[in-house]
């Protein structure tokens, strides 16, 4: 059983063939921390989804997805979020698309921190004003908004995979929060 949401758009590759690029080549993935903000810009609640693998066991994450052939990063954020927190999230991408953090996953264990068993991948990092009523992706069992506090907590640290948690820390110190 699969548990991955459908690609509204899945033309680029099949399964096959990208299971074969992921053994070859270094993918190329968007993430985005989705946020809400008090009238001053300040970040009060980072949206975390909590999803389920093929074998039953929870964990926390964020939007996330890979950059199609021929797509701008700028499409494919909106692409992602969309999908990942429903058509009525009205995220609020900046001007200049300049991620956070370039986040690189490796299958095993690195001197990076973040892993991923199927591939080596490459992930420019946003942080991500949403306005809007998200609804989750129909993989993920929930959007749950947290405070910054309750997003670092050690419980919730603990609910990531593959070094995640690292960087809901890395955003909260790019935003300024915790000063």
């Amino acid at each position: 059983m699969s548990v991955r949401t459908p690609d509204p758009n899945p033309g680029w590759l099949s399964e096959e063939d990208l299971s074969e690029a992921r053994r070859r080549l270094p993918m190329v993935y968007v993430e985005a921390l989705p946020v809400r903000v008090d009238a001053l810009g300040y970040v009060s609640e980072i949206g975390l989804l909590y999803v389920a693998d093929k074998s039953g066991h929870f964990e926390r994450t964020f939007v996330s997805g890979r950059v199609m052939y021929r797509e701008t990063v700028r499409a494919a954020l909106m692409r992602h979020l969309e999908k990942d927190l429903g058509p009525m999230a009205f995220p609020q991408l900046p001007p200049s698309i300049q991620p956070f953090t370039v986040a690189e996953y490796f299958p095993s264990p690195s001197e990076t921190g973040l892993t991923d068993e199927r591939q080596h991948a490459v992930s420019l990092v946003y942080v991500v004003p949403v306005t809007g009523e998200c609804s989750p992706r129909q993989d993920a069992l929930e959007l749950t908004w947290l405070t910054p506090q309750e997003a670092l907590s050690e419980d919730v640290q603990a609910e990531f995979l593959g070094g995640r948690g690292n960087l809901v820390r890395q955003a909260l110190a790019h935003v300024g929060w915790g000063r």
